[in-house]
């Protein structure tokens, strides 16, 4: 008869056994799947319009492609128009640095192009390792009268046996998985616009023109006369709330503008009044076609009663006058840009402070 201490050495044997196998095919069916989560990790991002100014002074509105650019005046803050992608000034004494060379990635394996079929092979031949290995436990632990001395000979050393060969196995799928997977990532931190080699998708598309071609356009007093009239309607429009005569001056995005300063000052009971609009000087800045729309930017030099009231006090009331001087003219100076459609109307399109 055997020992109770045999028979319970021998049944610790063999639960250590099934346990170290069983490890061993959850990591061969686990670690695939877990390496194709983590290849399809990403990011992502998101937009933001900015906010809006609290009144209609302020660089605002829209100069076609040159909405950004720097024409002497403050640039512009609010516009529909999208900030075009600024790239990285280059010292105009050194040349350009050389840049790194990418690493090119390793050649993938099958098994890493094809994870699923990886879990599947692995669990197969889990499953038939730990048929071998439970089936030869089992088999050296059943024993009979008449072969108990073979039975408790055989048992140590065929279980020594066995653990080494798991642990060897282990050993190996851990060292496949951690380092005969593991590939280095393409790095393309070198590759910019201005080192991509001559004749590349990427050099070719930096040569395209990112903005429409323009041409330079002369103003005629016409012009010129239509863009005074404008600056005095505007204003008297502005002074009298007449968001309809507005519409008539300006593009719909600048009418956007205004309408929103006179919605705020209406909600705080004050009104800003413009009068009396002199116009001292007019330069031409700048004037352009792109297509069929006319850009002119004109520096407007003028004078006027500019001053802004509350619209619940009487005149001569104590806080009545809130900003400004109703009887005294104050020179004002802006930068103002006009567009049309095929000689069409000039209407106000931008202004910069």
């Amino acid at each position: 008869m055997k020992s109770a201490y045999d028979l319970d050495r021998k049944e610790l044997l063999v639960n250590t056994t099934k346990l170290m196998a069983s490890c061993i095919v959850l990591s061969l069916i686990g670690a695939p799947a877990v390496s194709f989560a983590k290849a399809r990790g990403g990011s992502g991002g998101g937009y933001s319009s900015g906010s809006r100014s609290s009144s209609a002074s302020g660089s605002i509105g829209s100069r076609g492609s040159r909405t950004y650019d720097q024409n002497g005046a403050q640039p512009i803050q609010q516009s529909t128009t999208p900030k075009p992608a600024t790239a990285a000034p280059q010292s105009a004494a050194a040349g350009p640095a050389p840049a790194a060379q990418p690493t090119p990635a390793s050649q993938p394996s099958f098994l890493q192009r094809n994870p699923l079929l990886a879990g599947i092979a692995g669990g197969l031949a889990g499953s038939w390792i730990g048929h071998m290995l439970f089936g030869a436990t089992e088999s050296s632990a059943k024993t009979n009268e008449a072969g108990e001395a073979v039975g408790q000979a055989a048992g140590p050393s065929s279980s020594s046996g066995l653990l080494l060969f798991l642990m060897l196995l282990g050993a190996g799928a851990a060292y496949y998985f951690l380092k005969v997977r593991r590939s280095p990532a393409p790095d393309f931190s070198g590759i910019t616009r201005s080192s991509a080699v001559a004749g590349s998708l990427l050099a070719d598309s930096s040569a395209t023109a990112l903005r429409p071609a323009t041409t330079d356009l002369d103003i005629t007093t016409a012009d010129k006369a239509a863009f005074q009239q404008l600056l005095t309607d505007i204003q008297t429009a502005w002074s009298g709330q007449d968001l309809a005569t507005l519409r008539r001056c300006v593009t719909p995005e600048m009418l956007a503008y205004f309408s929103a300063a006179l919605a705020e000052n209406a909600s705080q009971e004050i009104e800003n009044h413009v009068e009396d609009v002199v116009l001292g000087r007019a330069d031409v800045r700048e004037a352009w076609t792109e297509g069929a729309t006319q850009y002119a930017t004109v520096g407007l030099h003028w004078s006027a009663r500019d001053y802004t009231v509350s619209i619940m006090k009487q005149r001569g009331e104590p806080g009545y006058l809130i900003e400004g001087n109703d009887e005294k003219p104050a020179e004002s100076s802006e930068v103002w840009t006009f567009m049309r459609f095929q000689d069409g109307k000039w209407l106000l399109s931008a202004i910069q402070q």
